[in-house]
């Protein structure tokens, strides 16, 4: 028994348990997690908590950093399309995207060709269409390849995620389109940063997978405490007991009500770990 027995603590992966944005921008090899969120996480389990990972990563993309982290619960990858059990290598809960997805990507790529897609699929395989700067960016920083299909019809289904990677304004009128079709509807469309916008499918969020996981852990929802730093994890801090950014969060998080910590280079859930040790004290 320990002080922390019937909590779930879930973070964020890049730039709020991890700082990774120098290693987007500039090529830099990814940093170590920090020995202040190691020595926090390992605290916080010991004394019965339970913590997670809840990532936009594809599977494969995480799968890397994965012997790193601390964690003893079963994680949200693909930003809320599916649950992972790390320690028996499974997909416990998944929301994937249907058939109309892939069409109405391909209208997308159709209507705007600066725009380039990643589809993640559910065996760990992740396709481009069209890959432009930032896709290429996206896969040096994450270390996976991409492989390239010649449009989003002839990728093979099931898949767990869309993302459309172009400059923000020419994001910000893909979204506008997909509402003006009448699709935005059918699907959560997020900024996980800002020439980045996901699509996964309605109801599949970080929000919407921490609930099924606290509820797959028989943790009560006033005992989940989730940290985050970009707008997709907006649906995760809302639904927690209390939600935490690092310093280093967006302007839409800083003001989400979310309490502020440390920068995330300088181990901002070890400063969650600390609040939380004197919640529960």
């Amino acid at each position: 028994m320990g002080k922390f027995d019937g909590v779930l603590l879930a973070s964020d992966f890049d730039n709020t348990l991890l700082y990774t944005e120098d290693a987007l921008r500039t090529g830099a090899p990814v940093p170590p997690l920090p020995e202040r969120n190691r020595e926090a996480l390992e605290y916080f389990m010991a004394q019965g908590g339970r913590f997670a990972v809840a990532t936009g990563r594809a599977l494969p993309a995480f799968l890397r950093h994965a012997g790193d982290v601390p964690m003893n619960a079963p994680g949200v990858v693909c930003n809320g399309a599916a649950i992972y059990d790390f320690e028996a290598g499974e997909y416990l809960d998944t929301a994937m995207l249907d058939e109309s997805a892939r069409q109405r990507g391909q209208a997308v790529l159709d209507r705007f060709p600066s725009v380039a897609v990643e589809a993640y699929h559910i065996d760990n395989v992740i396709h481009v269409v069209r890959p432009n700067a930032i896709s290429r960016q996206h896969e040096h920083m994450t270390h996976v390849s991409l492989t390239e299909a010649p449009s989003l019809p002839e990728v093979p289904l099931p898949l767990g995620k869309l993302l459309f990677e172009a400059d923000h304004g020419v994001l910000e009128e893909v979204l506008a389109f997909l509402t003006a079709e009448g699709w935005a509807e059918d699907y959560e469309l997020i900024f996980s940063v800002s020439h980045l916008l996901e699509m996964t499918t309605r109801g599949a969020s970080k929000g919407g997978m921490i609930r099924r996981l606290a509820a797959r852990l028989g943790i009560s929802m006033d005992h989940v405490y989730c940290a985050g730093d970009e707008a997709n994890d907006l649906s995760m801090l809302r639904i927690a007991a209390r939600g935490f950014a690092p310093a280093n969060a967006s302007a839409a998080v800083l003001e989400s009500g979310a309490t502020v910590v440390g920068h995330a280079r300088e181990g901002a859930i070890a400063d969650v770990v600390e609040i939380l040790d004197r919640k529960y004290s």
